[in-house]
């Protein structure tokens, strides 16, 4: 089980119980701030607990929906726009609007560990959205793969998001050029 500081202090009642739990191997330090009741810890694990409020969108959302086999170098995470600018030099920031932060945001096992990400149908109007920054055959894989699926996606959902975002007049454009 994963836990921040505060949790450990409480359950160990002090900072001196910790440093003796830590030398008795019954407590790791994972990172700063990060403990765990067990020595090995997936990296995802990680992520998820160090940046709770977070949302995996873009290249991590499309692996872990399955949209893509292309692992991705850096975890893809979104914030609020006045968010804080996140040092890990393991993550890809992208800073969201509040009006469309929380929209298509869902939960998903992944390798054992829940994490908070955005829809498919988020994630198709955001790749229509990010058109023009993705590489060619990236994009194309992606769109295959929602041709391919078009009946498992909920098309108001979709319909809904893209009044919704900036610029709606381009992603129906390109919805019904390229989707459907």
């Amino acid at each position: 089980m994963l836990m921040d500081y505060q949790t450990c202090e409480n359950q160990f009642s002090n900072t001196y119980q910790m440093q003796q739990a830590i030398k008795n191997k019954r407590l790791f330090r994972i990172e700063r701030g990060i403990y765990a009741d067990h020595q090995n810890v997936p990296e995802l694990a990680i992520i998820q607990k160090k940046y709770p409020k977070a949302v995996f969108t873009m290249d991590s959302a499309f692996y872990y929906h399955g949209l893509t086999t292309t692992i991705p170098d850096l975890y893809h995470i979104a914030t609020p726009a006045k968010a804080a600018r996140l040092k890990d030099p393991r993550i890809k920031q992208f800073f969201v609007p509040e009006k469309i932060f929380s929209l298509g945001l869902t939960e998903q096992k992944q390798d054992g560990t829940t994490i908070r990400l955005y829809d498919k149908e988020r994630m198709l109007i955001e790749l229509l959205r990010y058109k023009t920054s993705l590489p060619y055959d990236y994009y194309k894989e992606i769109l295959r793969h929602y041709r391919e699926h078009i009946e498992a996606l909920d098309i108001e959902r979709v319909q809904e998001y893209a009044d919704i975002f900036p610029k709606s007049a381009a992603i129906w454009k390109r919805l019904d050029e390229e989707v459907f």
